[in-house]
C-alpha cells in the first residue's frame, strides 16, 4: 500500500515529455483514476487515457472518470466529491491509487477538487510535477518567454480587449490558457496592437494535430479550440 494517494502531471501530451518518477507511478498503480468527457454521440473521450495507453499501462487499471465541461461548474464539482468518495473506497483496501492530469496537476487543473475533498478526509495526497502545455508551447516555438525582469502574466482564459491592450501596452509577456473563452476579445485587441511577438498553438504535444503560427493574419481566421494557447512577448 501507498501511504499517498498520488496525483500524476501528464505533461503536454507527448509521452517523451513525462518524468521518469511520474512513469514509475503509473506502471506500479493498483487503480489510475482518469479524466474524460463524453463526445455528442455517448463516445467516452479521454485524451489522458491515450496518453496512458501509448505508454503501455494495462488498460485493466484505468478508470474513466466523467468530467462535465460546462460554464457551470456545481455538477463538475459534484462528480469531483463522488470521485474523491471513490479513492477513498480504493484507499480502505489498501491500493496504490494514482490520479492523472494533463499538464501539471498543480497548474490550472480541475484536480485540485479531488484533492482538496481528499485531504479533508485525512487521507495524505502527493503530486508529481509535470510540464505544462505553456511551457512545451515556448519549447515549440523555440522562444523565450520572459527575460530577465520581464514579468509574466498567466491569464486562464477570461479577458476583455482593453484589459488585455493594457497589459501588453505594459510590456508584459503574457501567456492565455484558453483563449477559446475570450476569441472576440482576444482578436479585436490583437487587430489594434503591434511591436509584439504573438505565438498561437493548438494542441501541443499531439504530433499529427500541432498546429503553430505567428501569423496575425491566419490567427484571426481561425476558429479557437479548446486545446489552443496564445503567447505574447515583446518584440
Amino acid at each position: 500500500m501507498s501511504d499517498f494517494v498520488t496525483f500524476v502531471s501528464l505533461g503536454p501530451g507527448d509521452v517523451e515529455l513525462i518524468s521518469l518518477k511520474a512513469l514509475k507511478a503509473l506502471q506500479q498503480a493498483d487503480i489510475i483514476l482518469c479524466p474524460s468527457t463524453v463526445s455528442p454521440v455517448g463516445n467516452m473521450l479521454s485524451r489522458s487515457r491515450d496518453i496512458l495507453l501509448e505508454l503501455n499501462i494495462n488498460d485493466s487499471v484505468i478508470s474513466l472518470f466523467d468530467v462535465p465541461m460546462s460554464k457551470d461548474r456545481s455538477h463538475a464539482i459534484l462528480c469531483y466529491k463522488e470521485v474523491a468518495e471513490l479513492i477513498e473506497k480504493h484507499y480502505e483496501k489498501r491500493l496504490k491509487i494514482v490520479v492523472v492530469a494533463e499538464g501539471d496537476a498543480g497548474f490550472y487543473s480541475s484536480t485540485h477538487y479531488i484533492s482538496d475533498n481528499l485531504i479533508s478526509k485525512n487521507i495524505p495526497t502527493e503530486r508529481i510535477a509535470g510540464i505544462p502545455a505553456f511551457i512545451a508551447c515556448a519549447a515549440l516555438a523555440n522562444i523565450h518567454i520572459a527575460k530577465q525582469e520581464e514579468e509574466l502574466h498567466i491569464i486562464p482564459g477570461i479577458i476583455s480587449s482593453n484589459d488585455l491592450k493594457k497589459r501588453i501596452e505594459a510590456g508584459n509577456s503574457i501567456v492565455i490558457m484558453k483563449p477559446s473563452q475570450s476569441e472576440q476579445a482576444i482578436k479585436q485587441a490583437m487587430s489594434s496592437i503591434n511591436k509584439v511577438g504573438i505565438h498561437y498553438f493548438e494542441n501541443v504535444g499531439i504530433k499529427e494535430k500541432e498546429f503553430y503560427t505567428q501569423d496575425i493574419h491566419k490567427i484571426i481566421d481561425r476558429k479557437f479550440p479548446y486545446f489552443s494557447l496564445l503567447i505574447i512577448t515583446k518584440e
